[in-house]
């Protein structure tokens, strides 16, 4: 099997590609090829023996999404994006990598013709609900982002339908919830706080929560985020049907509750290690977004996430921080 993956270097990216090592494969079929691609240089995971191809490339630029699947990778993972707080303070940017780089690839996957048609498994976000918004969200409930990054998201996953029902690709796009915990150094997501305020306690560092407590949002670990992908590739198109956007599993908490469950799994001074401290920027942008979901056909699927904000967290101290903390 030949995977591609775009935006390897990122988060999510080192998340899969870690998920992967440890299977050993995908989904039971072994990885004899890996392609990695993003605009910063990826890196070769440990502990997988296939055929490794890291490319350091614009996918927006001419020819690079020809290139990718010239060799006609069977399974694409496209996470390559610029997300929300960088889309709405660099439109031109945004609208490139977000919008013309998965258009360039999809295009790229239709004129490979002869019969090609891989798996591609797109990475999308809750970011393209829009409000008023009932008490919890349903599948069907229409999509109207009130963010650039949220209209980027919209007009990918109807593309990705698109040559999914024109018969180019076998599609799947996975709508993710809040990332959280994420390890290492901000990003440019307006969400990025959602982390910060436990990952920098954790590590002994002071955080600015620049939000109120009783902010709402539904979460899931990056670890989950990997478990979404990799179970994604296994679905069929039966199992599908026409809708293949579909909106992942998570745990549903507000600030305070978050906060409530770093106390208690870390103990009162690392929760003590938050300041708050309003931007009205990200209050503007996190207002915009949806808050619960249902998640019917994600659970019907088989997509699973963790159940509580506190497995979250340990969820965090297990796989980035060897399982100590700063107390």
């Amino acid at each position: 099997m030949h995977v591609l993956v775009t935006g390897a270097a990122g988060m999510i990216g080192r998340k899969l590609l870690e998920r992967l090592a440890r299977d050993g494969g995908l989904n039971g079929t072994s990885i004899d090829k890996l392609t990695l691609t993003d605009i910063v240089p990826p890196q070769a995971p440990k502990g997988l023996t296939a055929n490794i191809h890291l490319k350091t490339a614009d996918l927006a630029a001419p020819g690079i999404a020809e290139d990718l699947v010239k060799d006609r990778p069977d399974v694409i993972f496209h996470l390559a994006a610029i997300p929300s707080g960088g889309s709405e303070t660099d439109f031109e940017a945004g609208y490139r990598a977000n919008l013309d780089g998965t258009r360039g690839l999809l295009e790229a996957i239709r004129k490979t013709g002869d019969g090609y048609r891989p798996k591609v498994i797109y990475t999308s976000s809750i970011a393209v609900y829009g409000g008023p918004f009932p008490p919890s969200i349903p599948d069907d409930f229409i999509l109207a982002p009130l963010t650039s990054y949220g209209a980027h998201k919209v007009i990918c996953e109807t593309l990705l339908a698109d040559y999914n029902r024109r018969g180019f690709l076998d599609g799947v796009g996975v709508r993710l919830c809040g990332i959280t915990v994420r390890p290492g150094k901000p990003n440019l997501a307006a969400s990025g706080f959602y982390s910060a305020i436990i990952r920098e306690p954790l590590a002994g560092h002071e955080a600015i929560l620049p939000v109120g407590d009783n902010v709402t949002n539904t979460h899931a670990s990056p670890r989950a985020a990997a478990g979404f992908l990799v179970h994604a590739a296994s679905l069929t198109p039966q199992q599908l049907g026409p809708r293949i956007n579909i909106t992942m599993p998570g745990v549903c908490c507000t600030i305070g509750e978050q906060i409530a469950a770093l106390r208690r799994v870390a103990g009162d001074r690392v929760a003590a290690r938050i300041r708050r401290e309003p931007d009205e920027f990200i209050i503007r942008i996190v207002g915009g977004w949806p808050r619960r979901f249902e998640n019917t056909r994600a659970r019907e699927l088989g997509f699973t996430a963790e159940t509580s904000f506190d497995e979250i967290i340990r969820v965090h101290i297990e796989d980035d921080l060897g399982g100590t903390f700063a107390s």
